[in-house]
């Protein structure tokens, strides 16, 4: 029986094959996976109606799973009709999964096309596709060192 929250089995056969420095992406319903998956990349669809689920939920099994050294967002746009001002209300929603898990690692918000390049890597190991709407959700995890047992 598994002990933490995360219990999907083709997420847990995937992380169990990922070594350290392999890389996770939590995309959001609006993020093009089929066309940025990376060469070694697995994509499991919980996309299932609006909303349902969202990149915080699959956030909050992940952490349960798997040690994180780093996350990187994709940075939200200041002009133009997707400007957002201030950080998108999702990333306040990671920050809180993080500290609430004492996971010391602060978001890096990375450009929208070198985004997509950090995810297009050998080392991207899965996507994980929800249906959440809310914009600029995009979250890359990178897997760090299991320090315990």
């Amino acid at each position: 029986m598994l002990k933490h929250q995360l219990i999907h089995p083709k997420i847990n056969e995937v992380l169990g094959r990922a070594g350290h420095h392999g890389k996770i992406l939590i995309a959001d319903g609006n993020y093009p996976c089929s066309s940025t998956l990376g060469p070694n990349a697995e994509l499991v669809s919980l996309n299932l109606s609006p909303g349902l689920v969202t990149c915080t939920q699959v956030l909050q099994a992940l952490v349960t799973a798997i040690p994180i050294e780093a996350a990187n967002t994709m940075n939200y746009e200041t002009t133009g009709p997707y400007a957002l001002d201030g950080d998108p209300p999702v990333w306040n929603e990671y920050r809180d999964v993080f500290a609430n898990s004492n996971i010391g690692v602060e978001l890096e918000p990375i450009e929208k096309w070198d985004f997509y390049k950090a995810v297009d890597t050998p080392d991207h190991v899965l996507t994980i596709q929800t249906a959440d709407q809310q914009r600029f959700a995009n979250l890359l995890l990178s897997i760090g060192v299991r320090m315990d047992g």
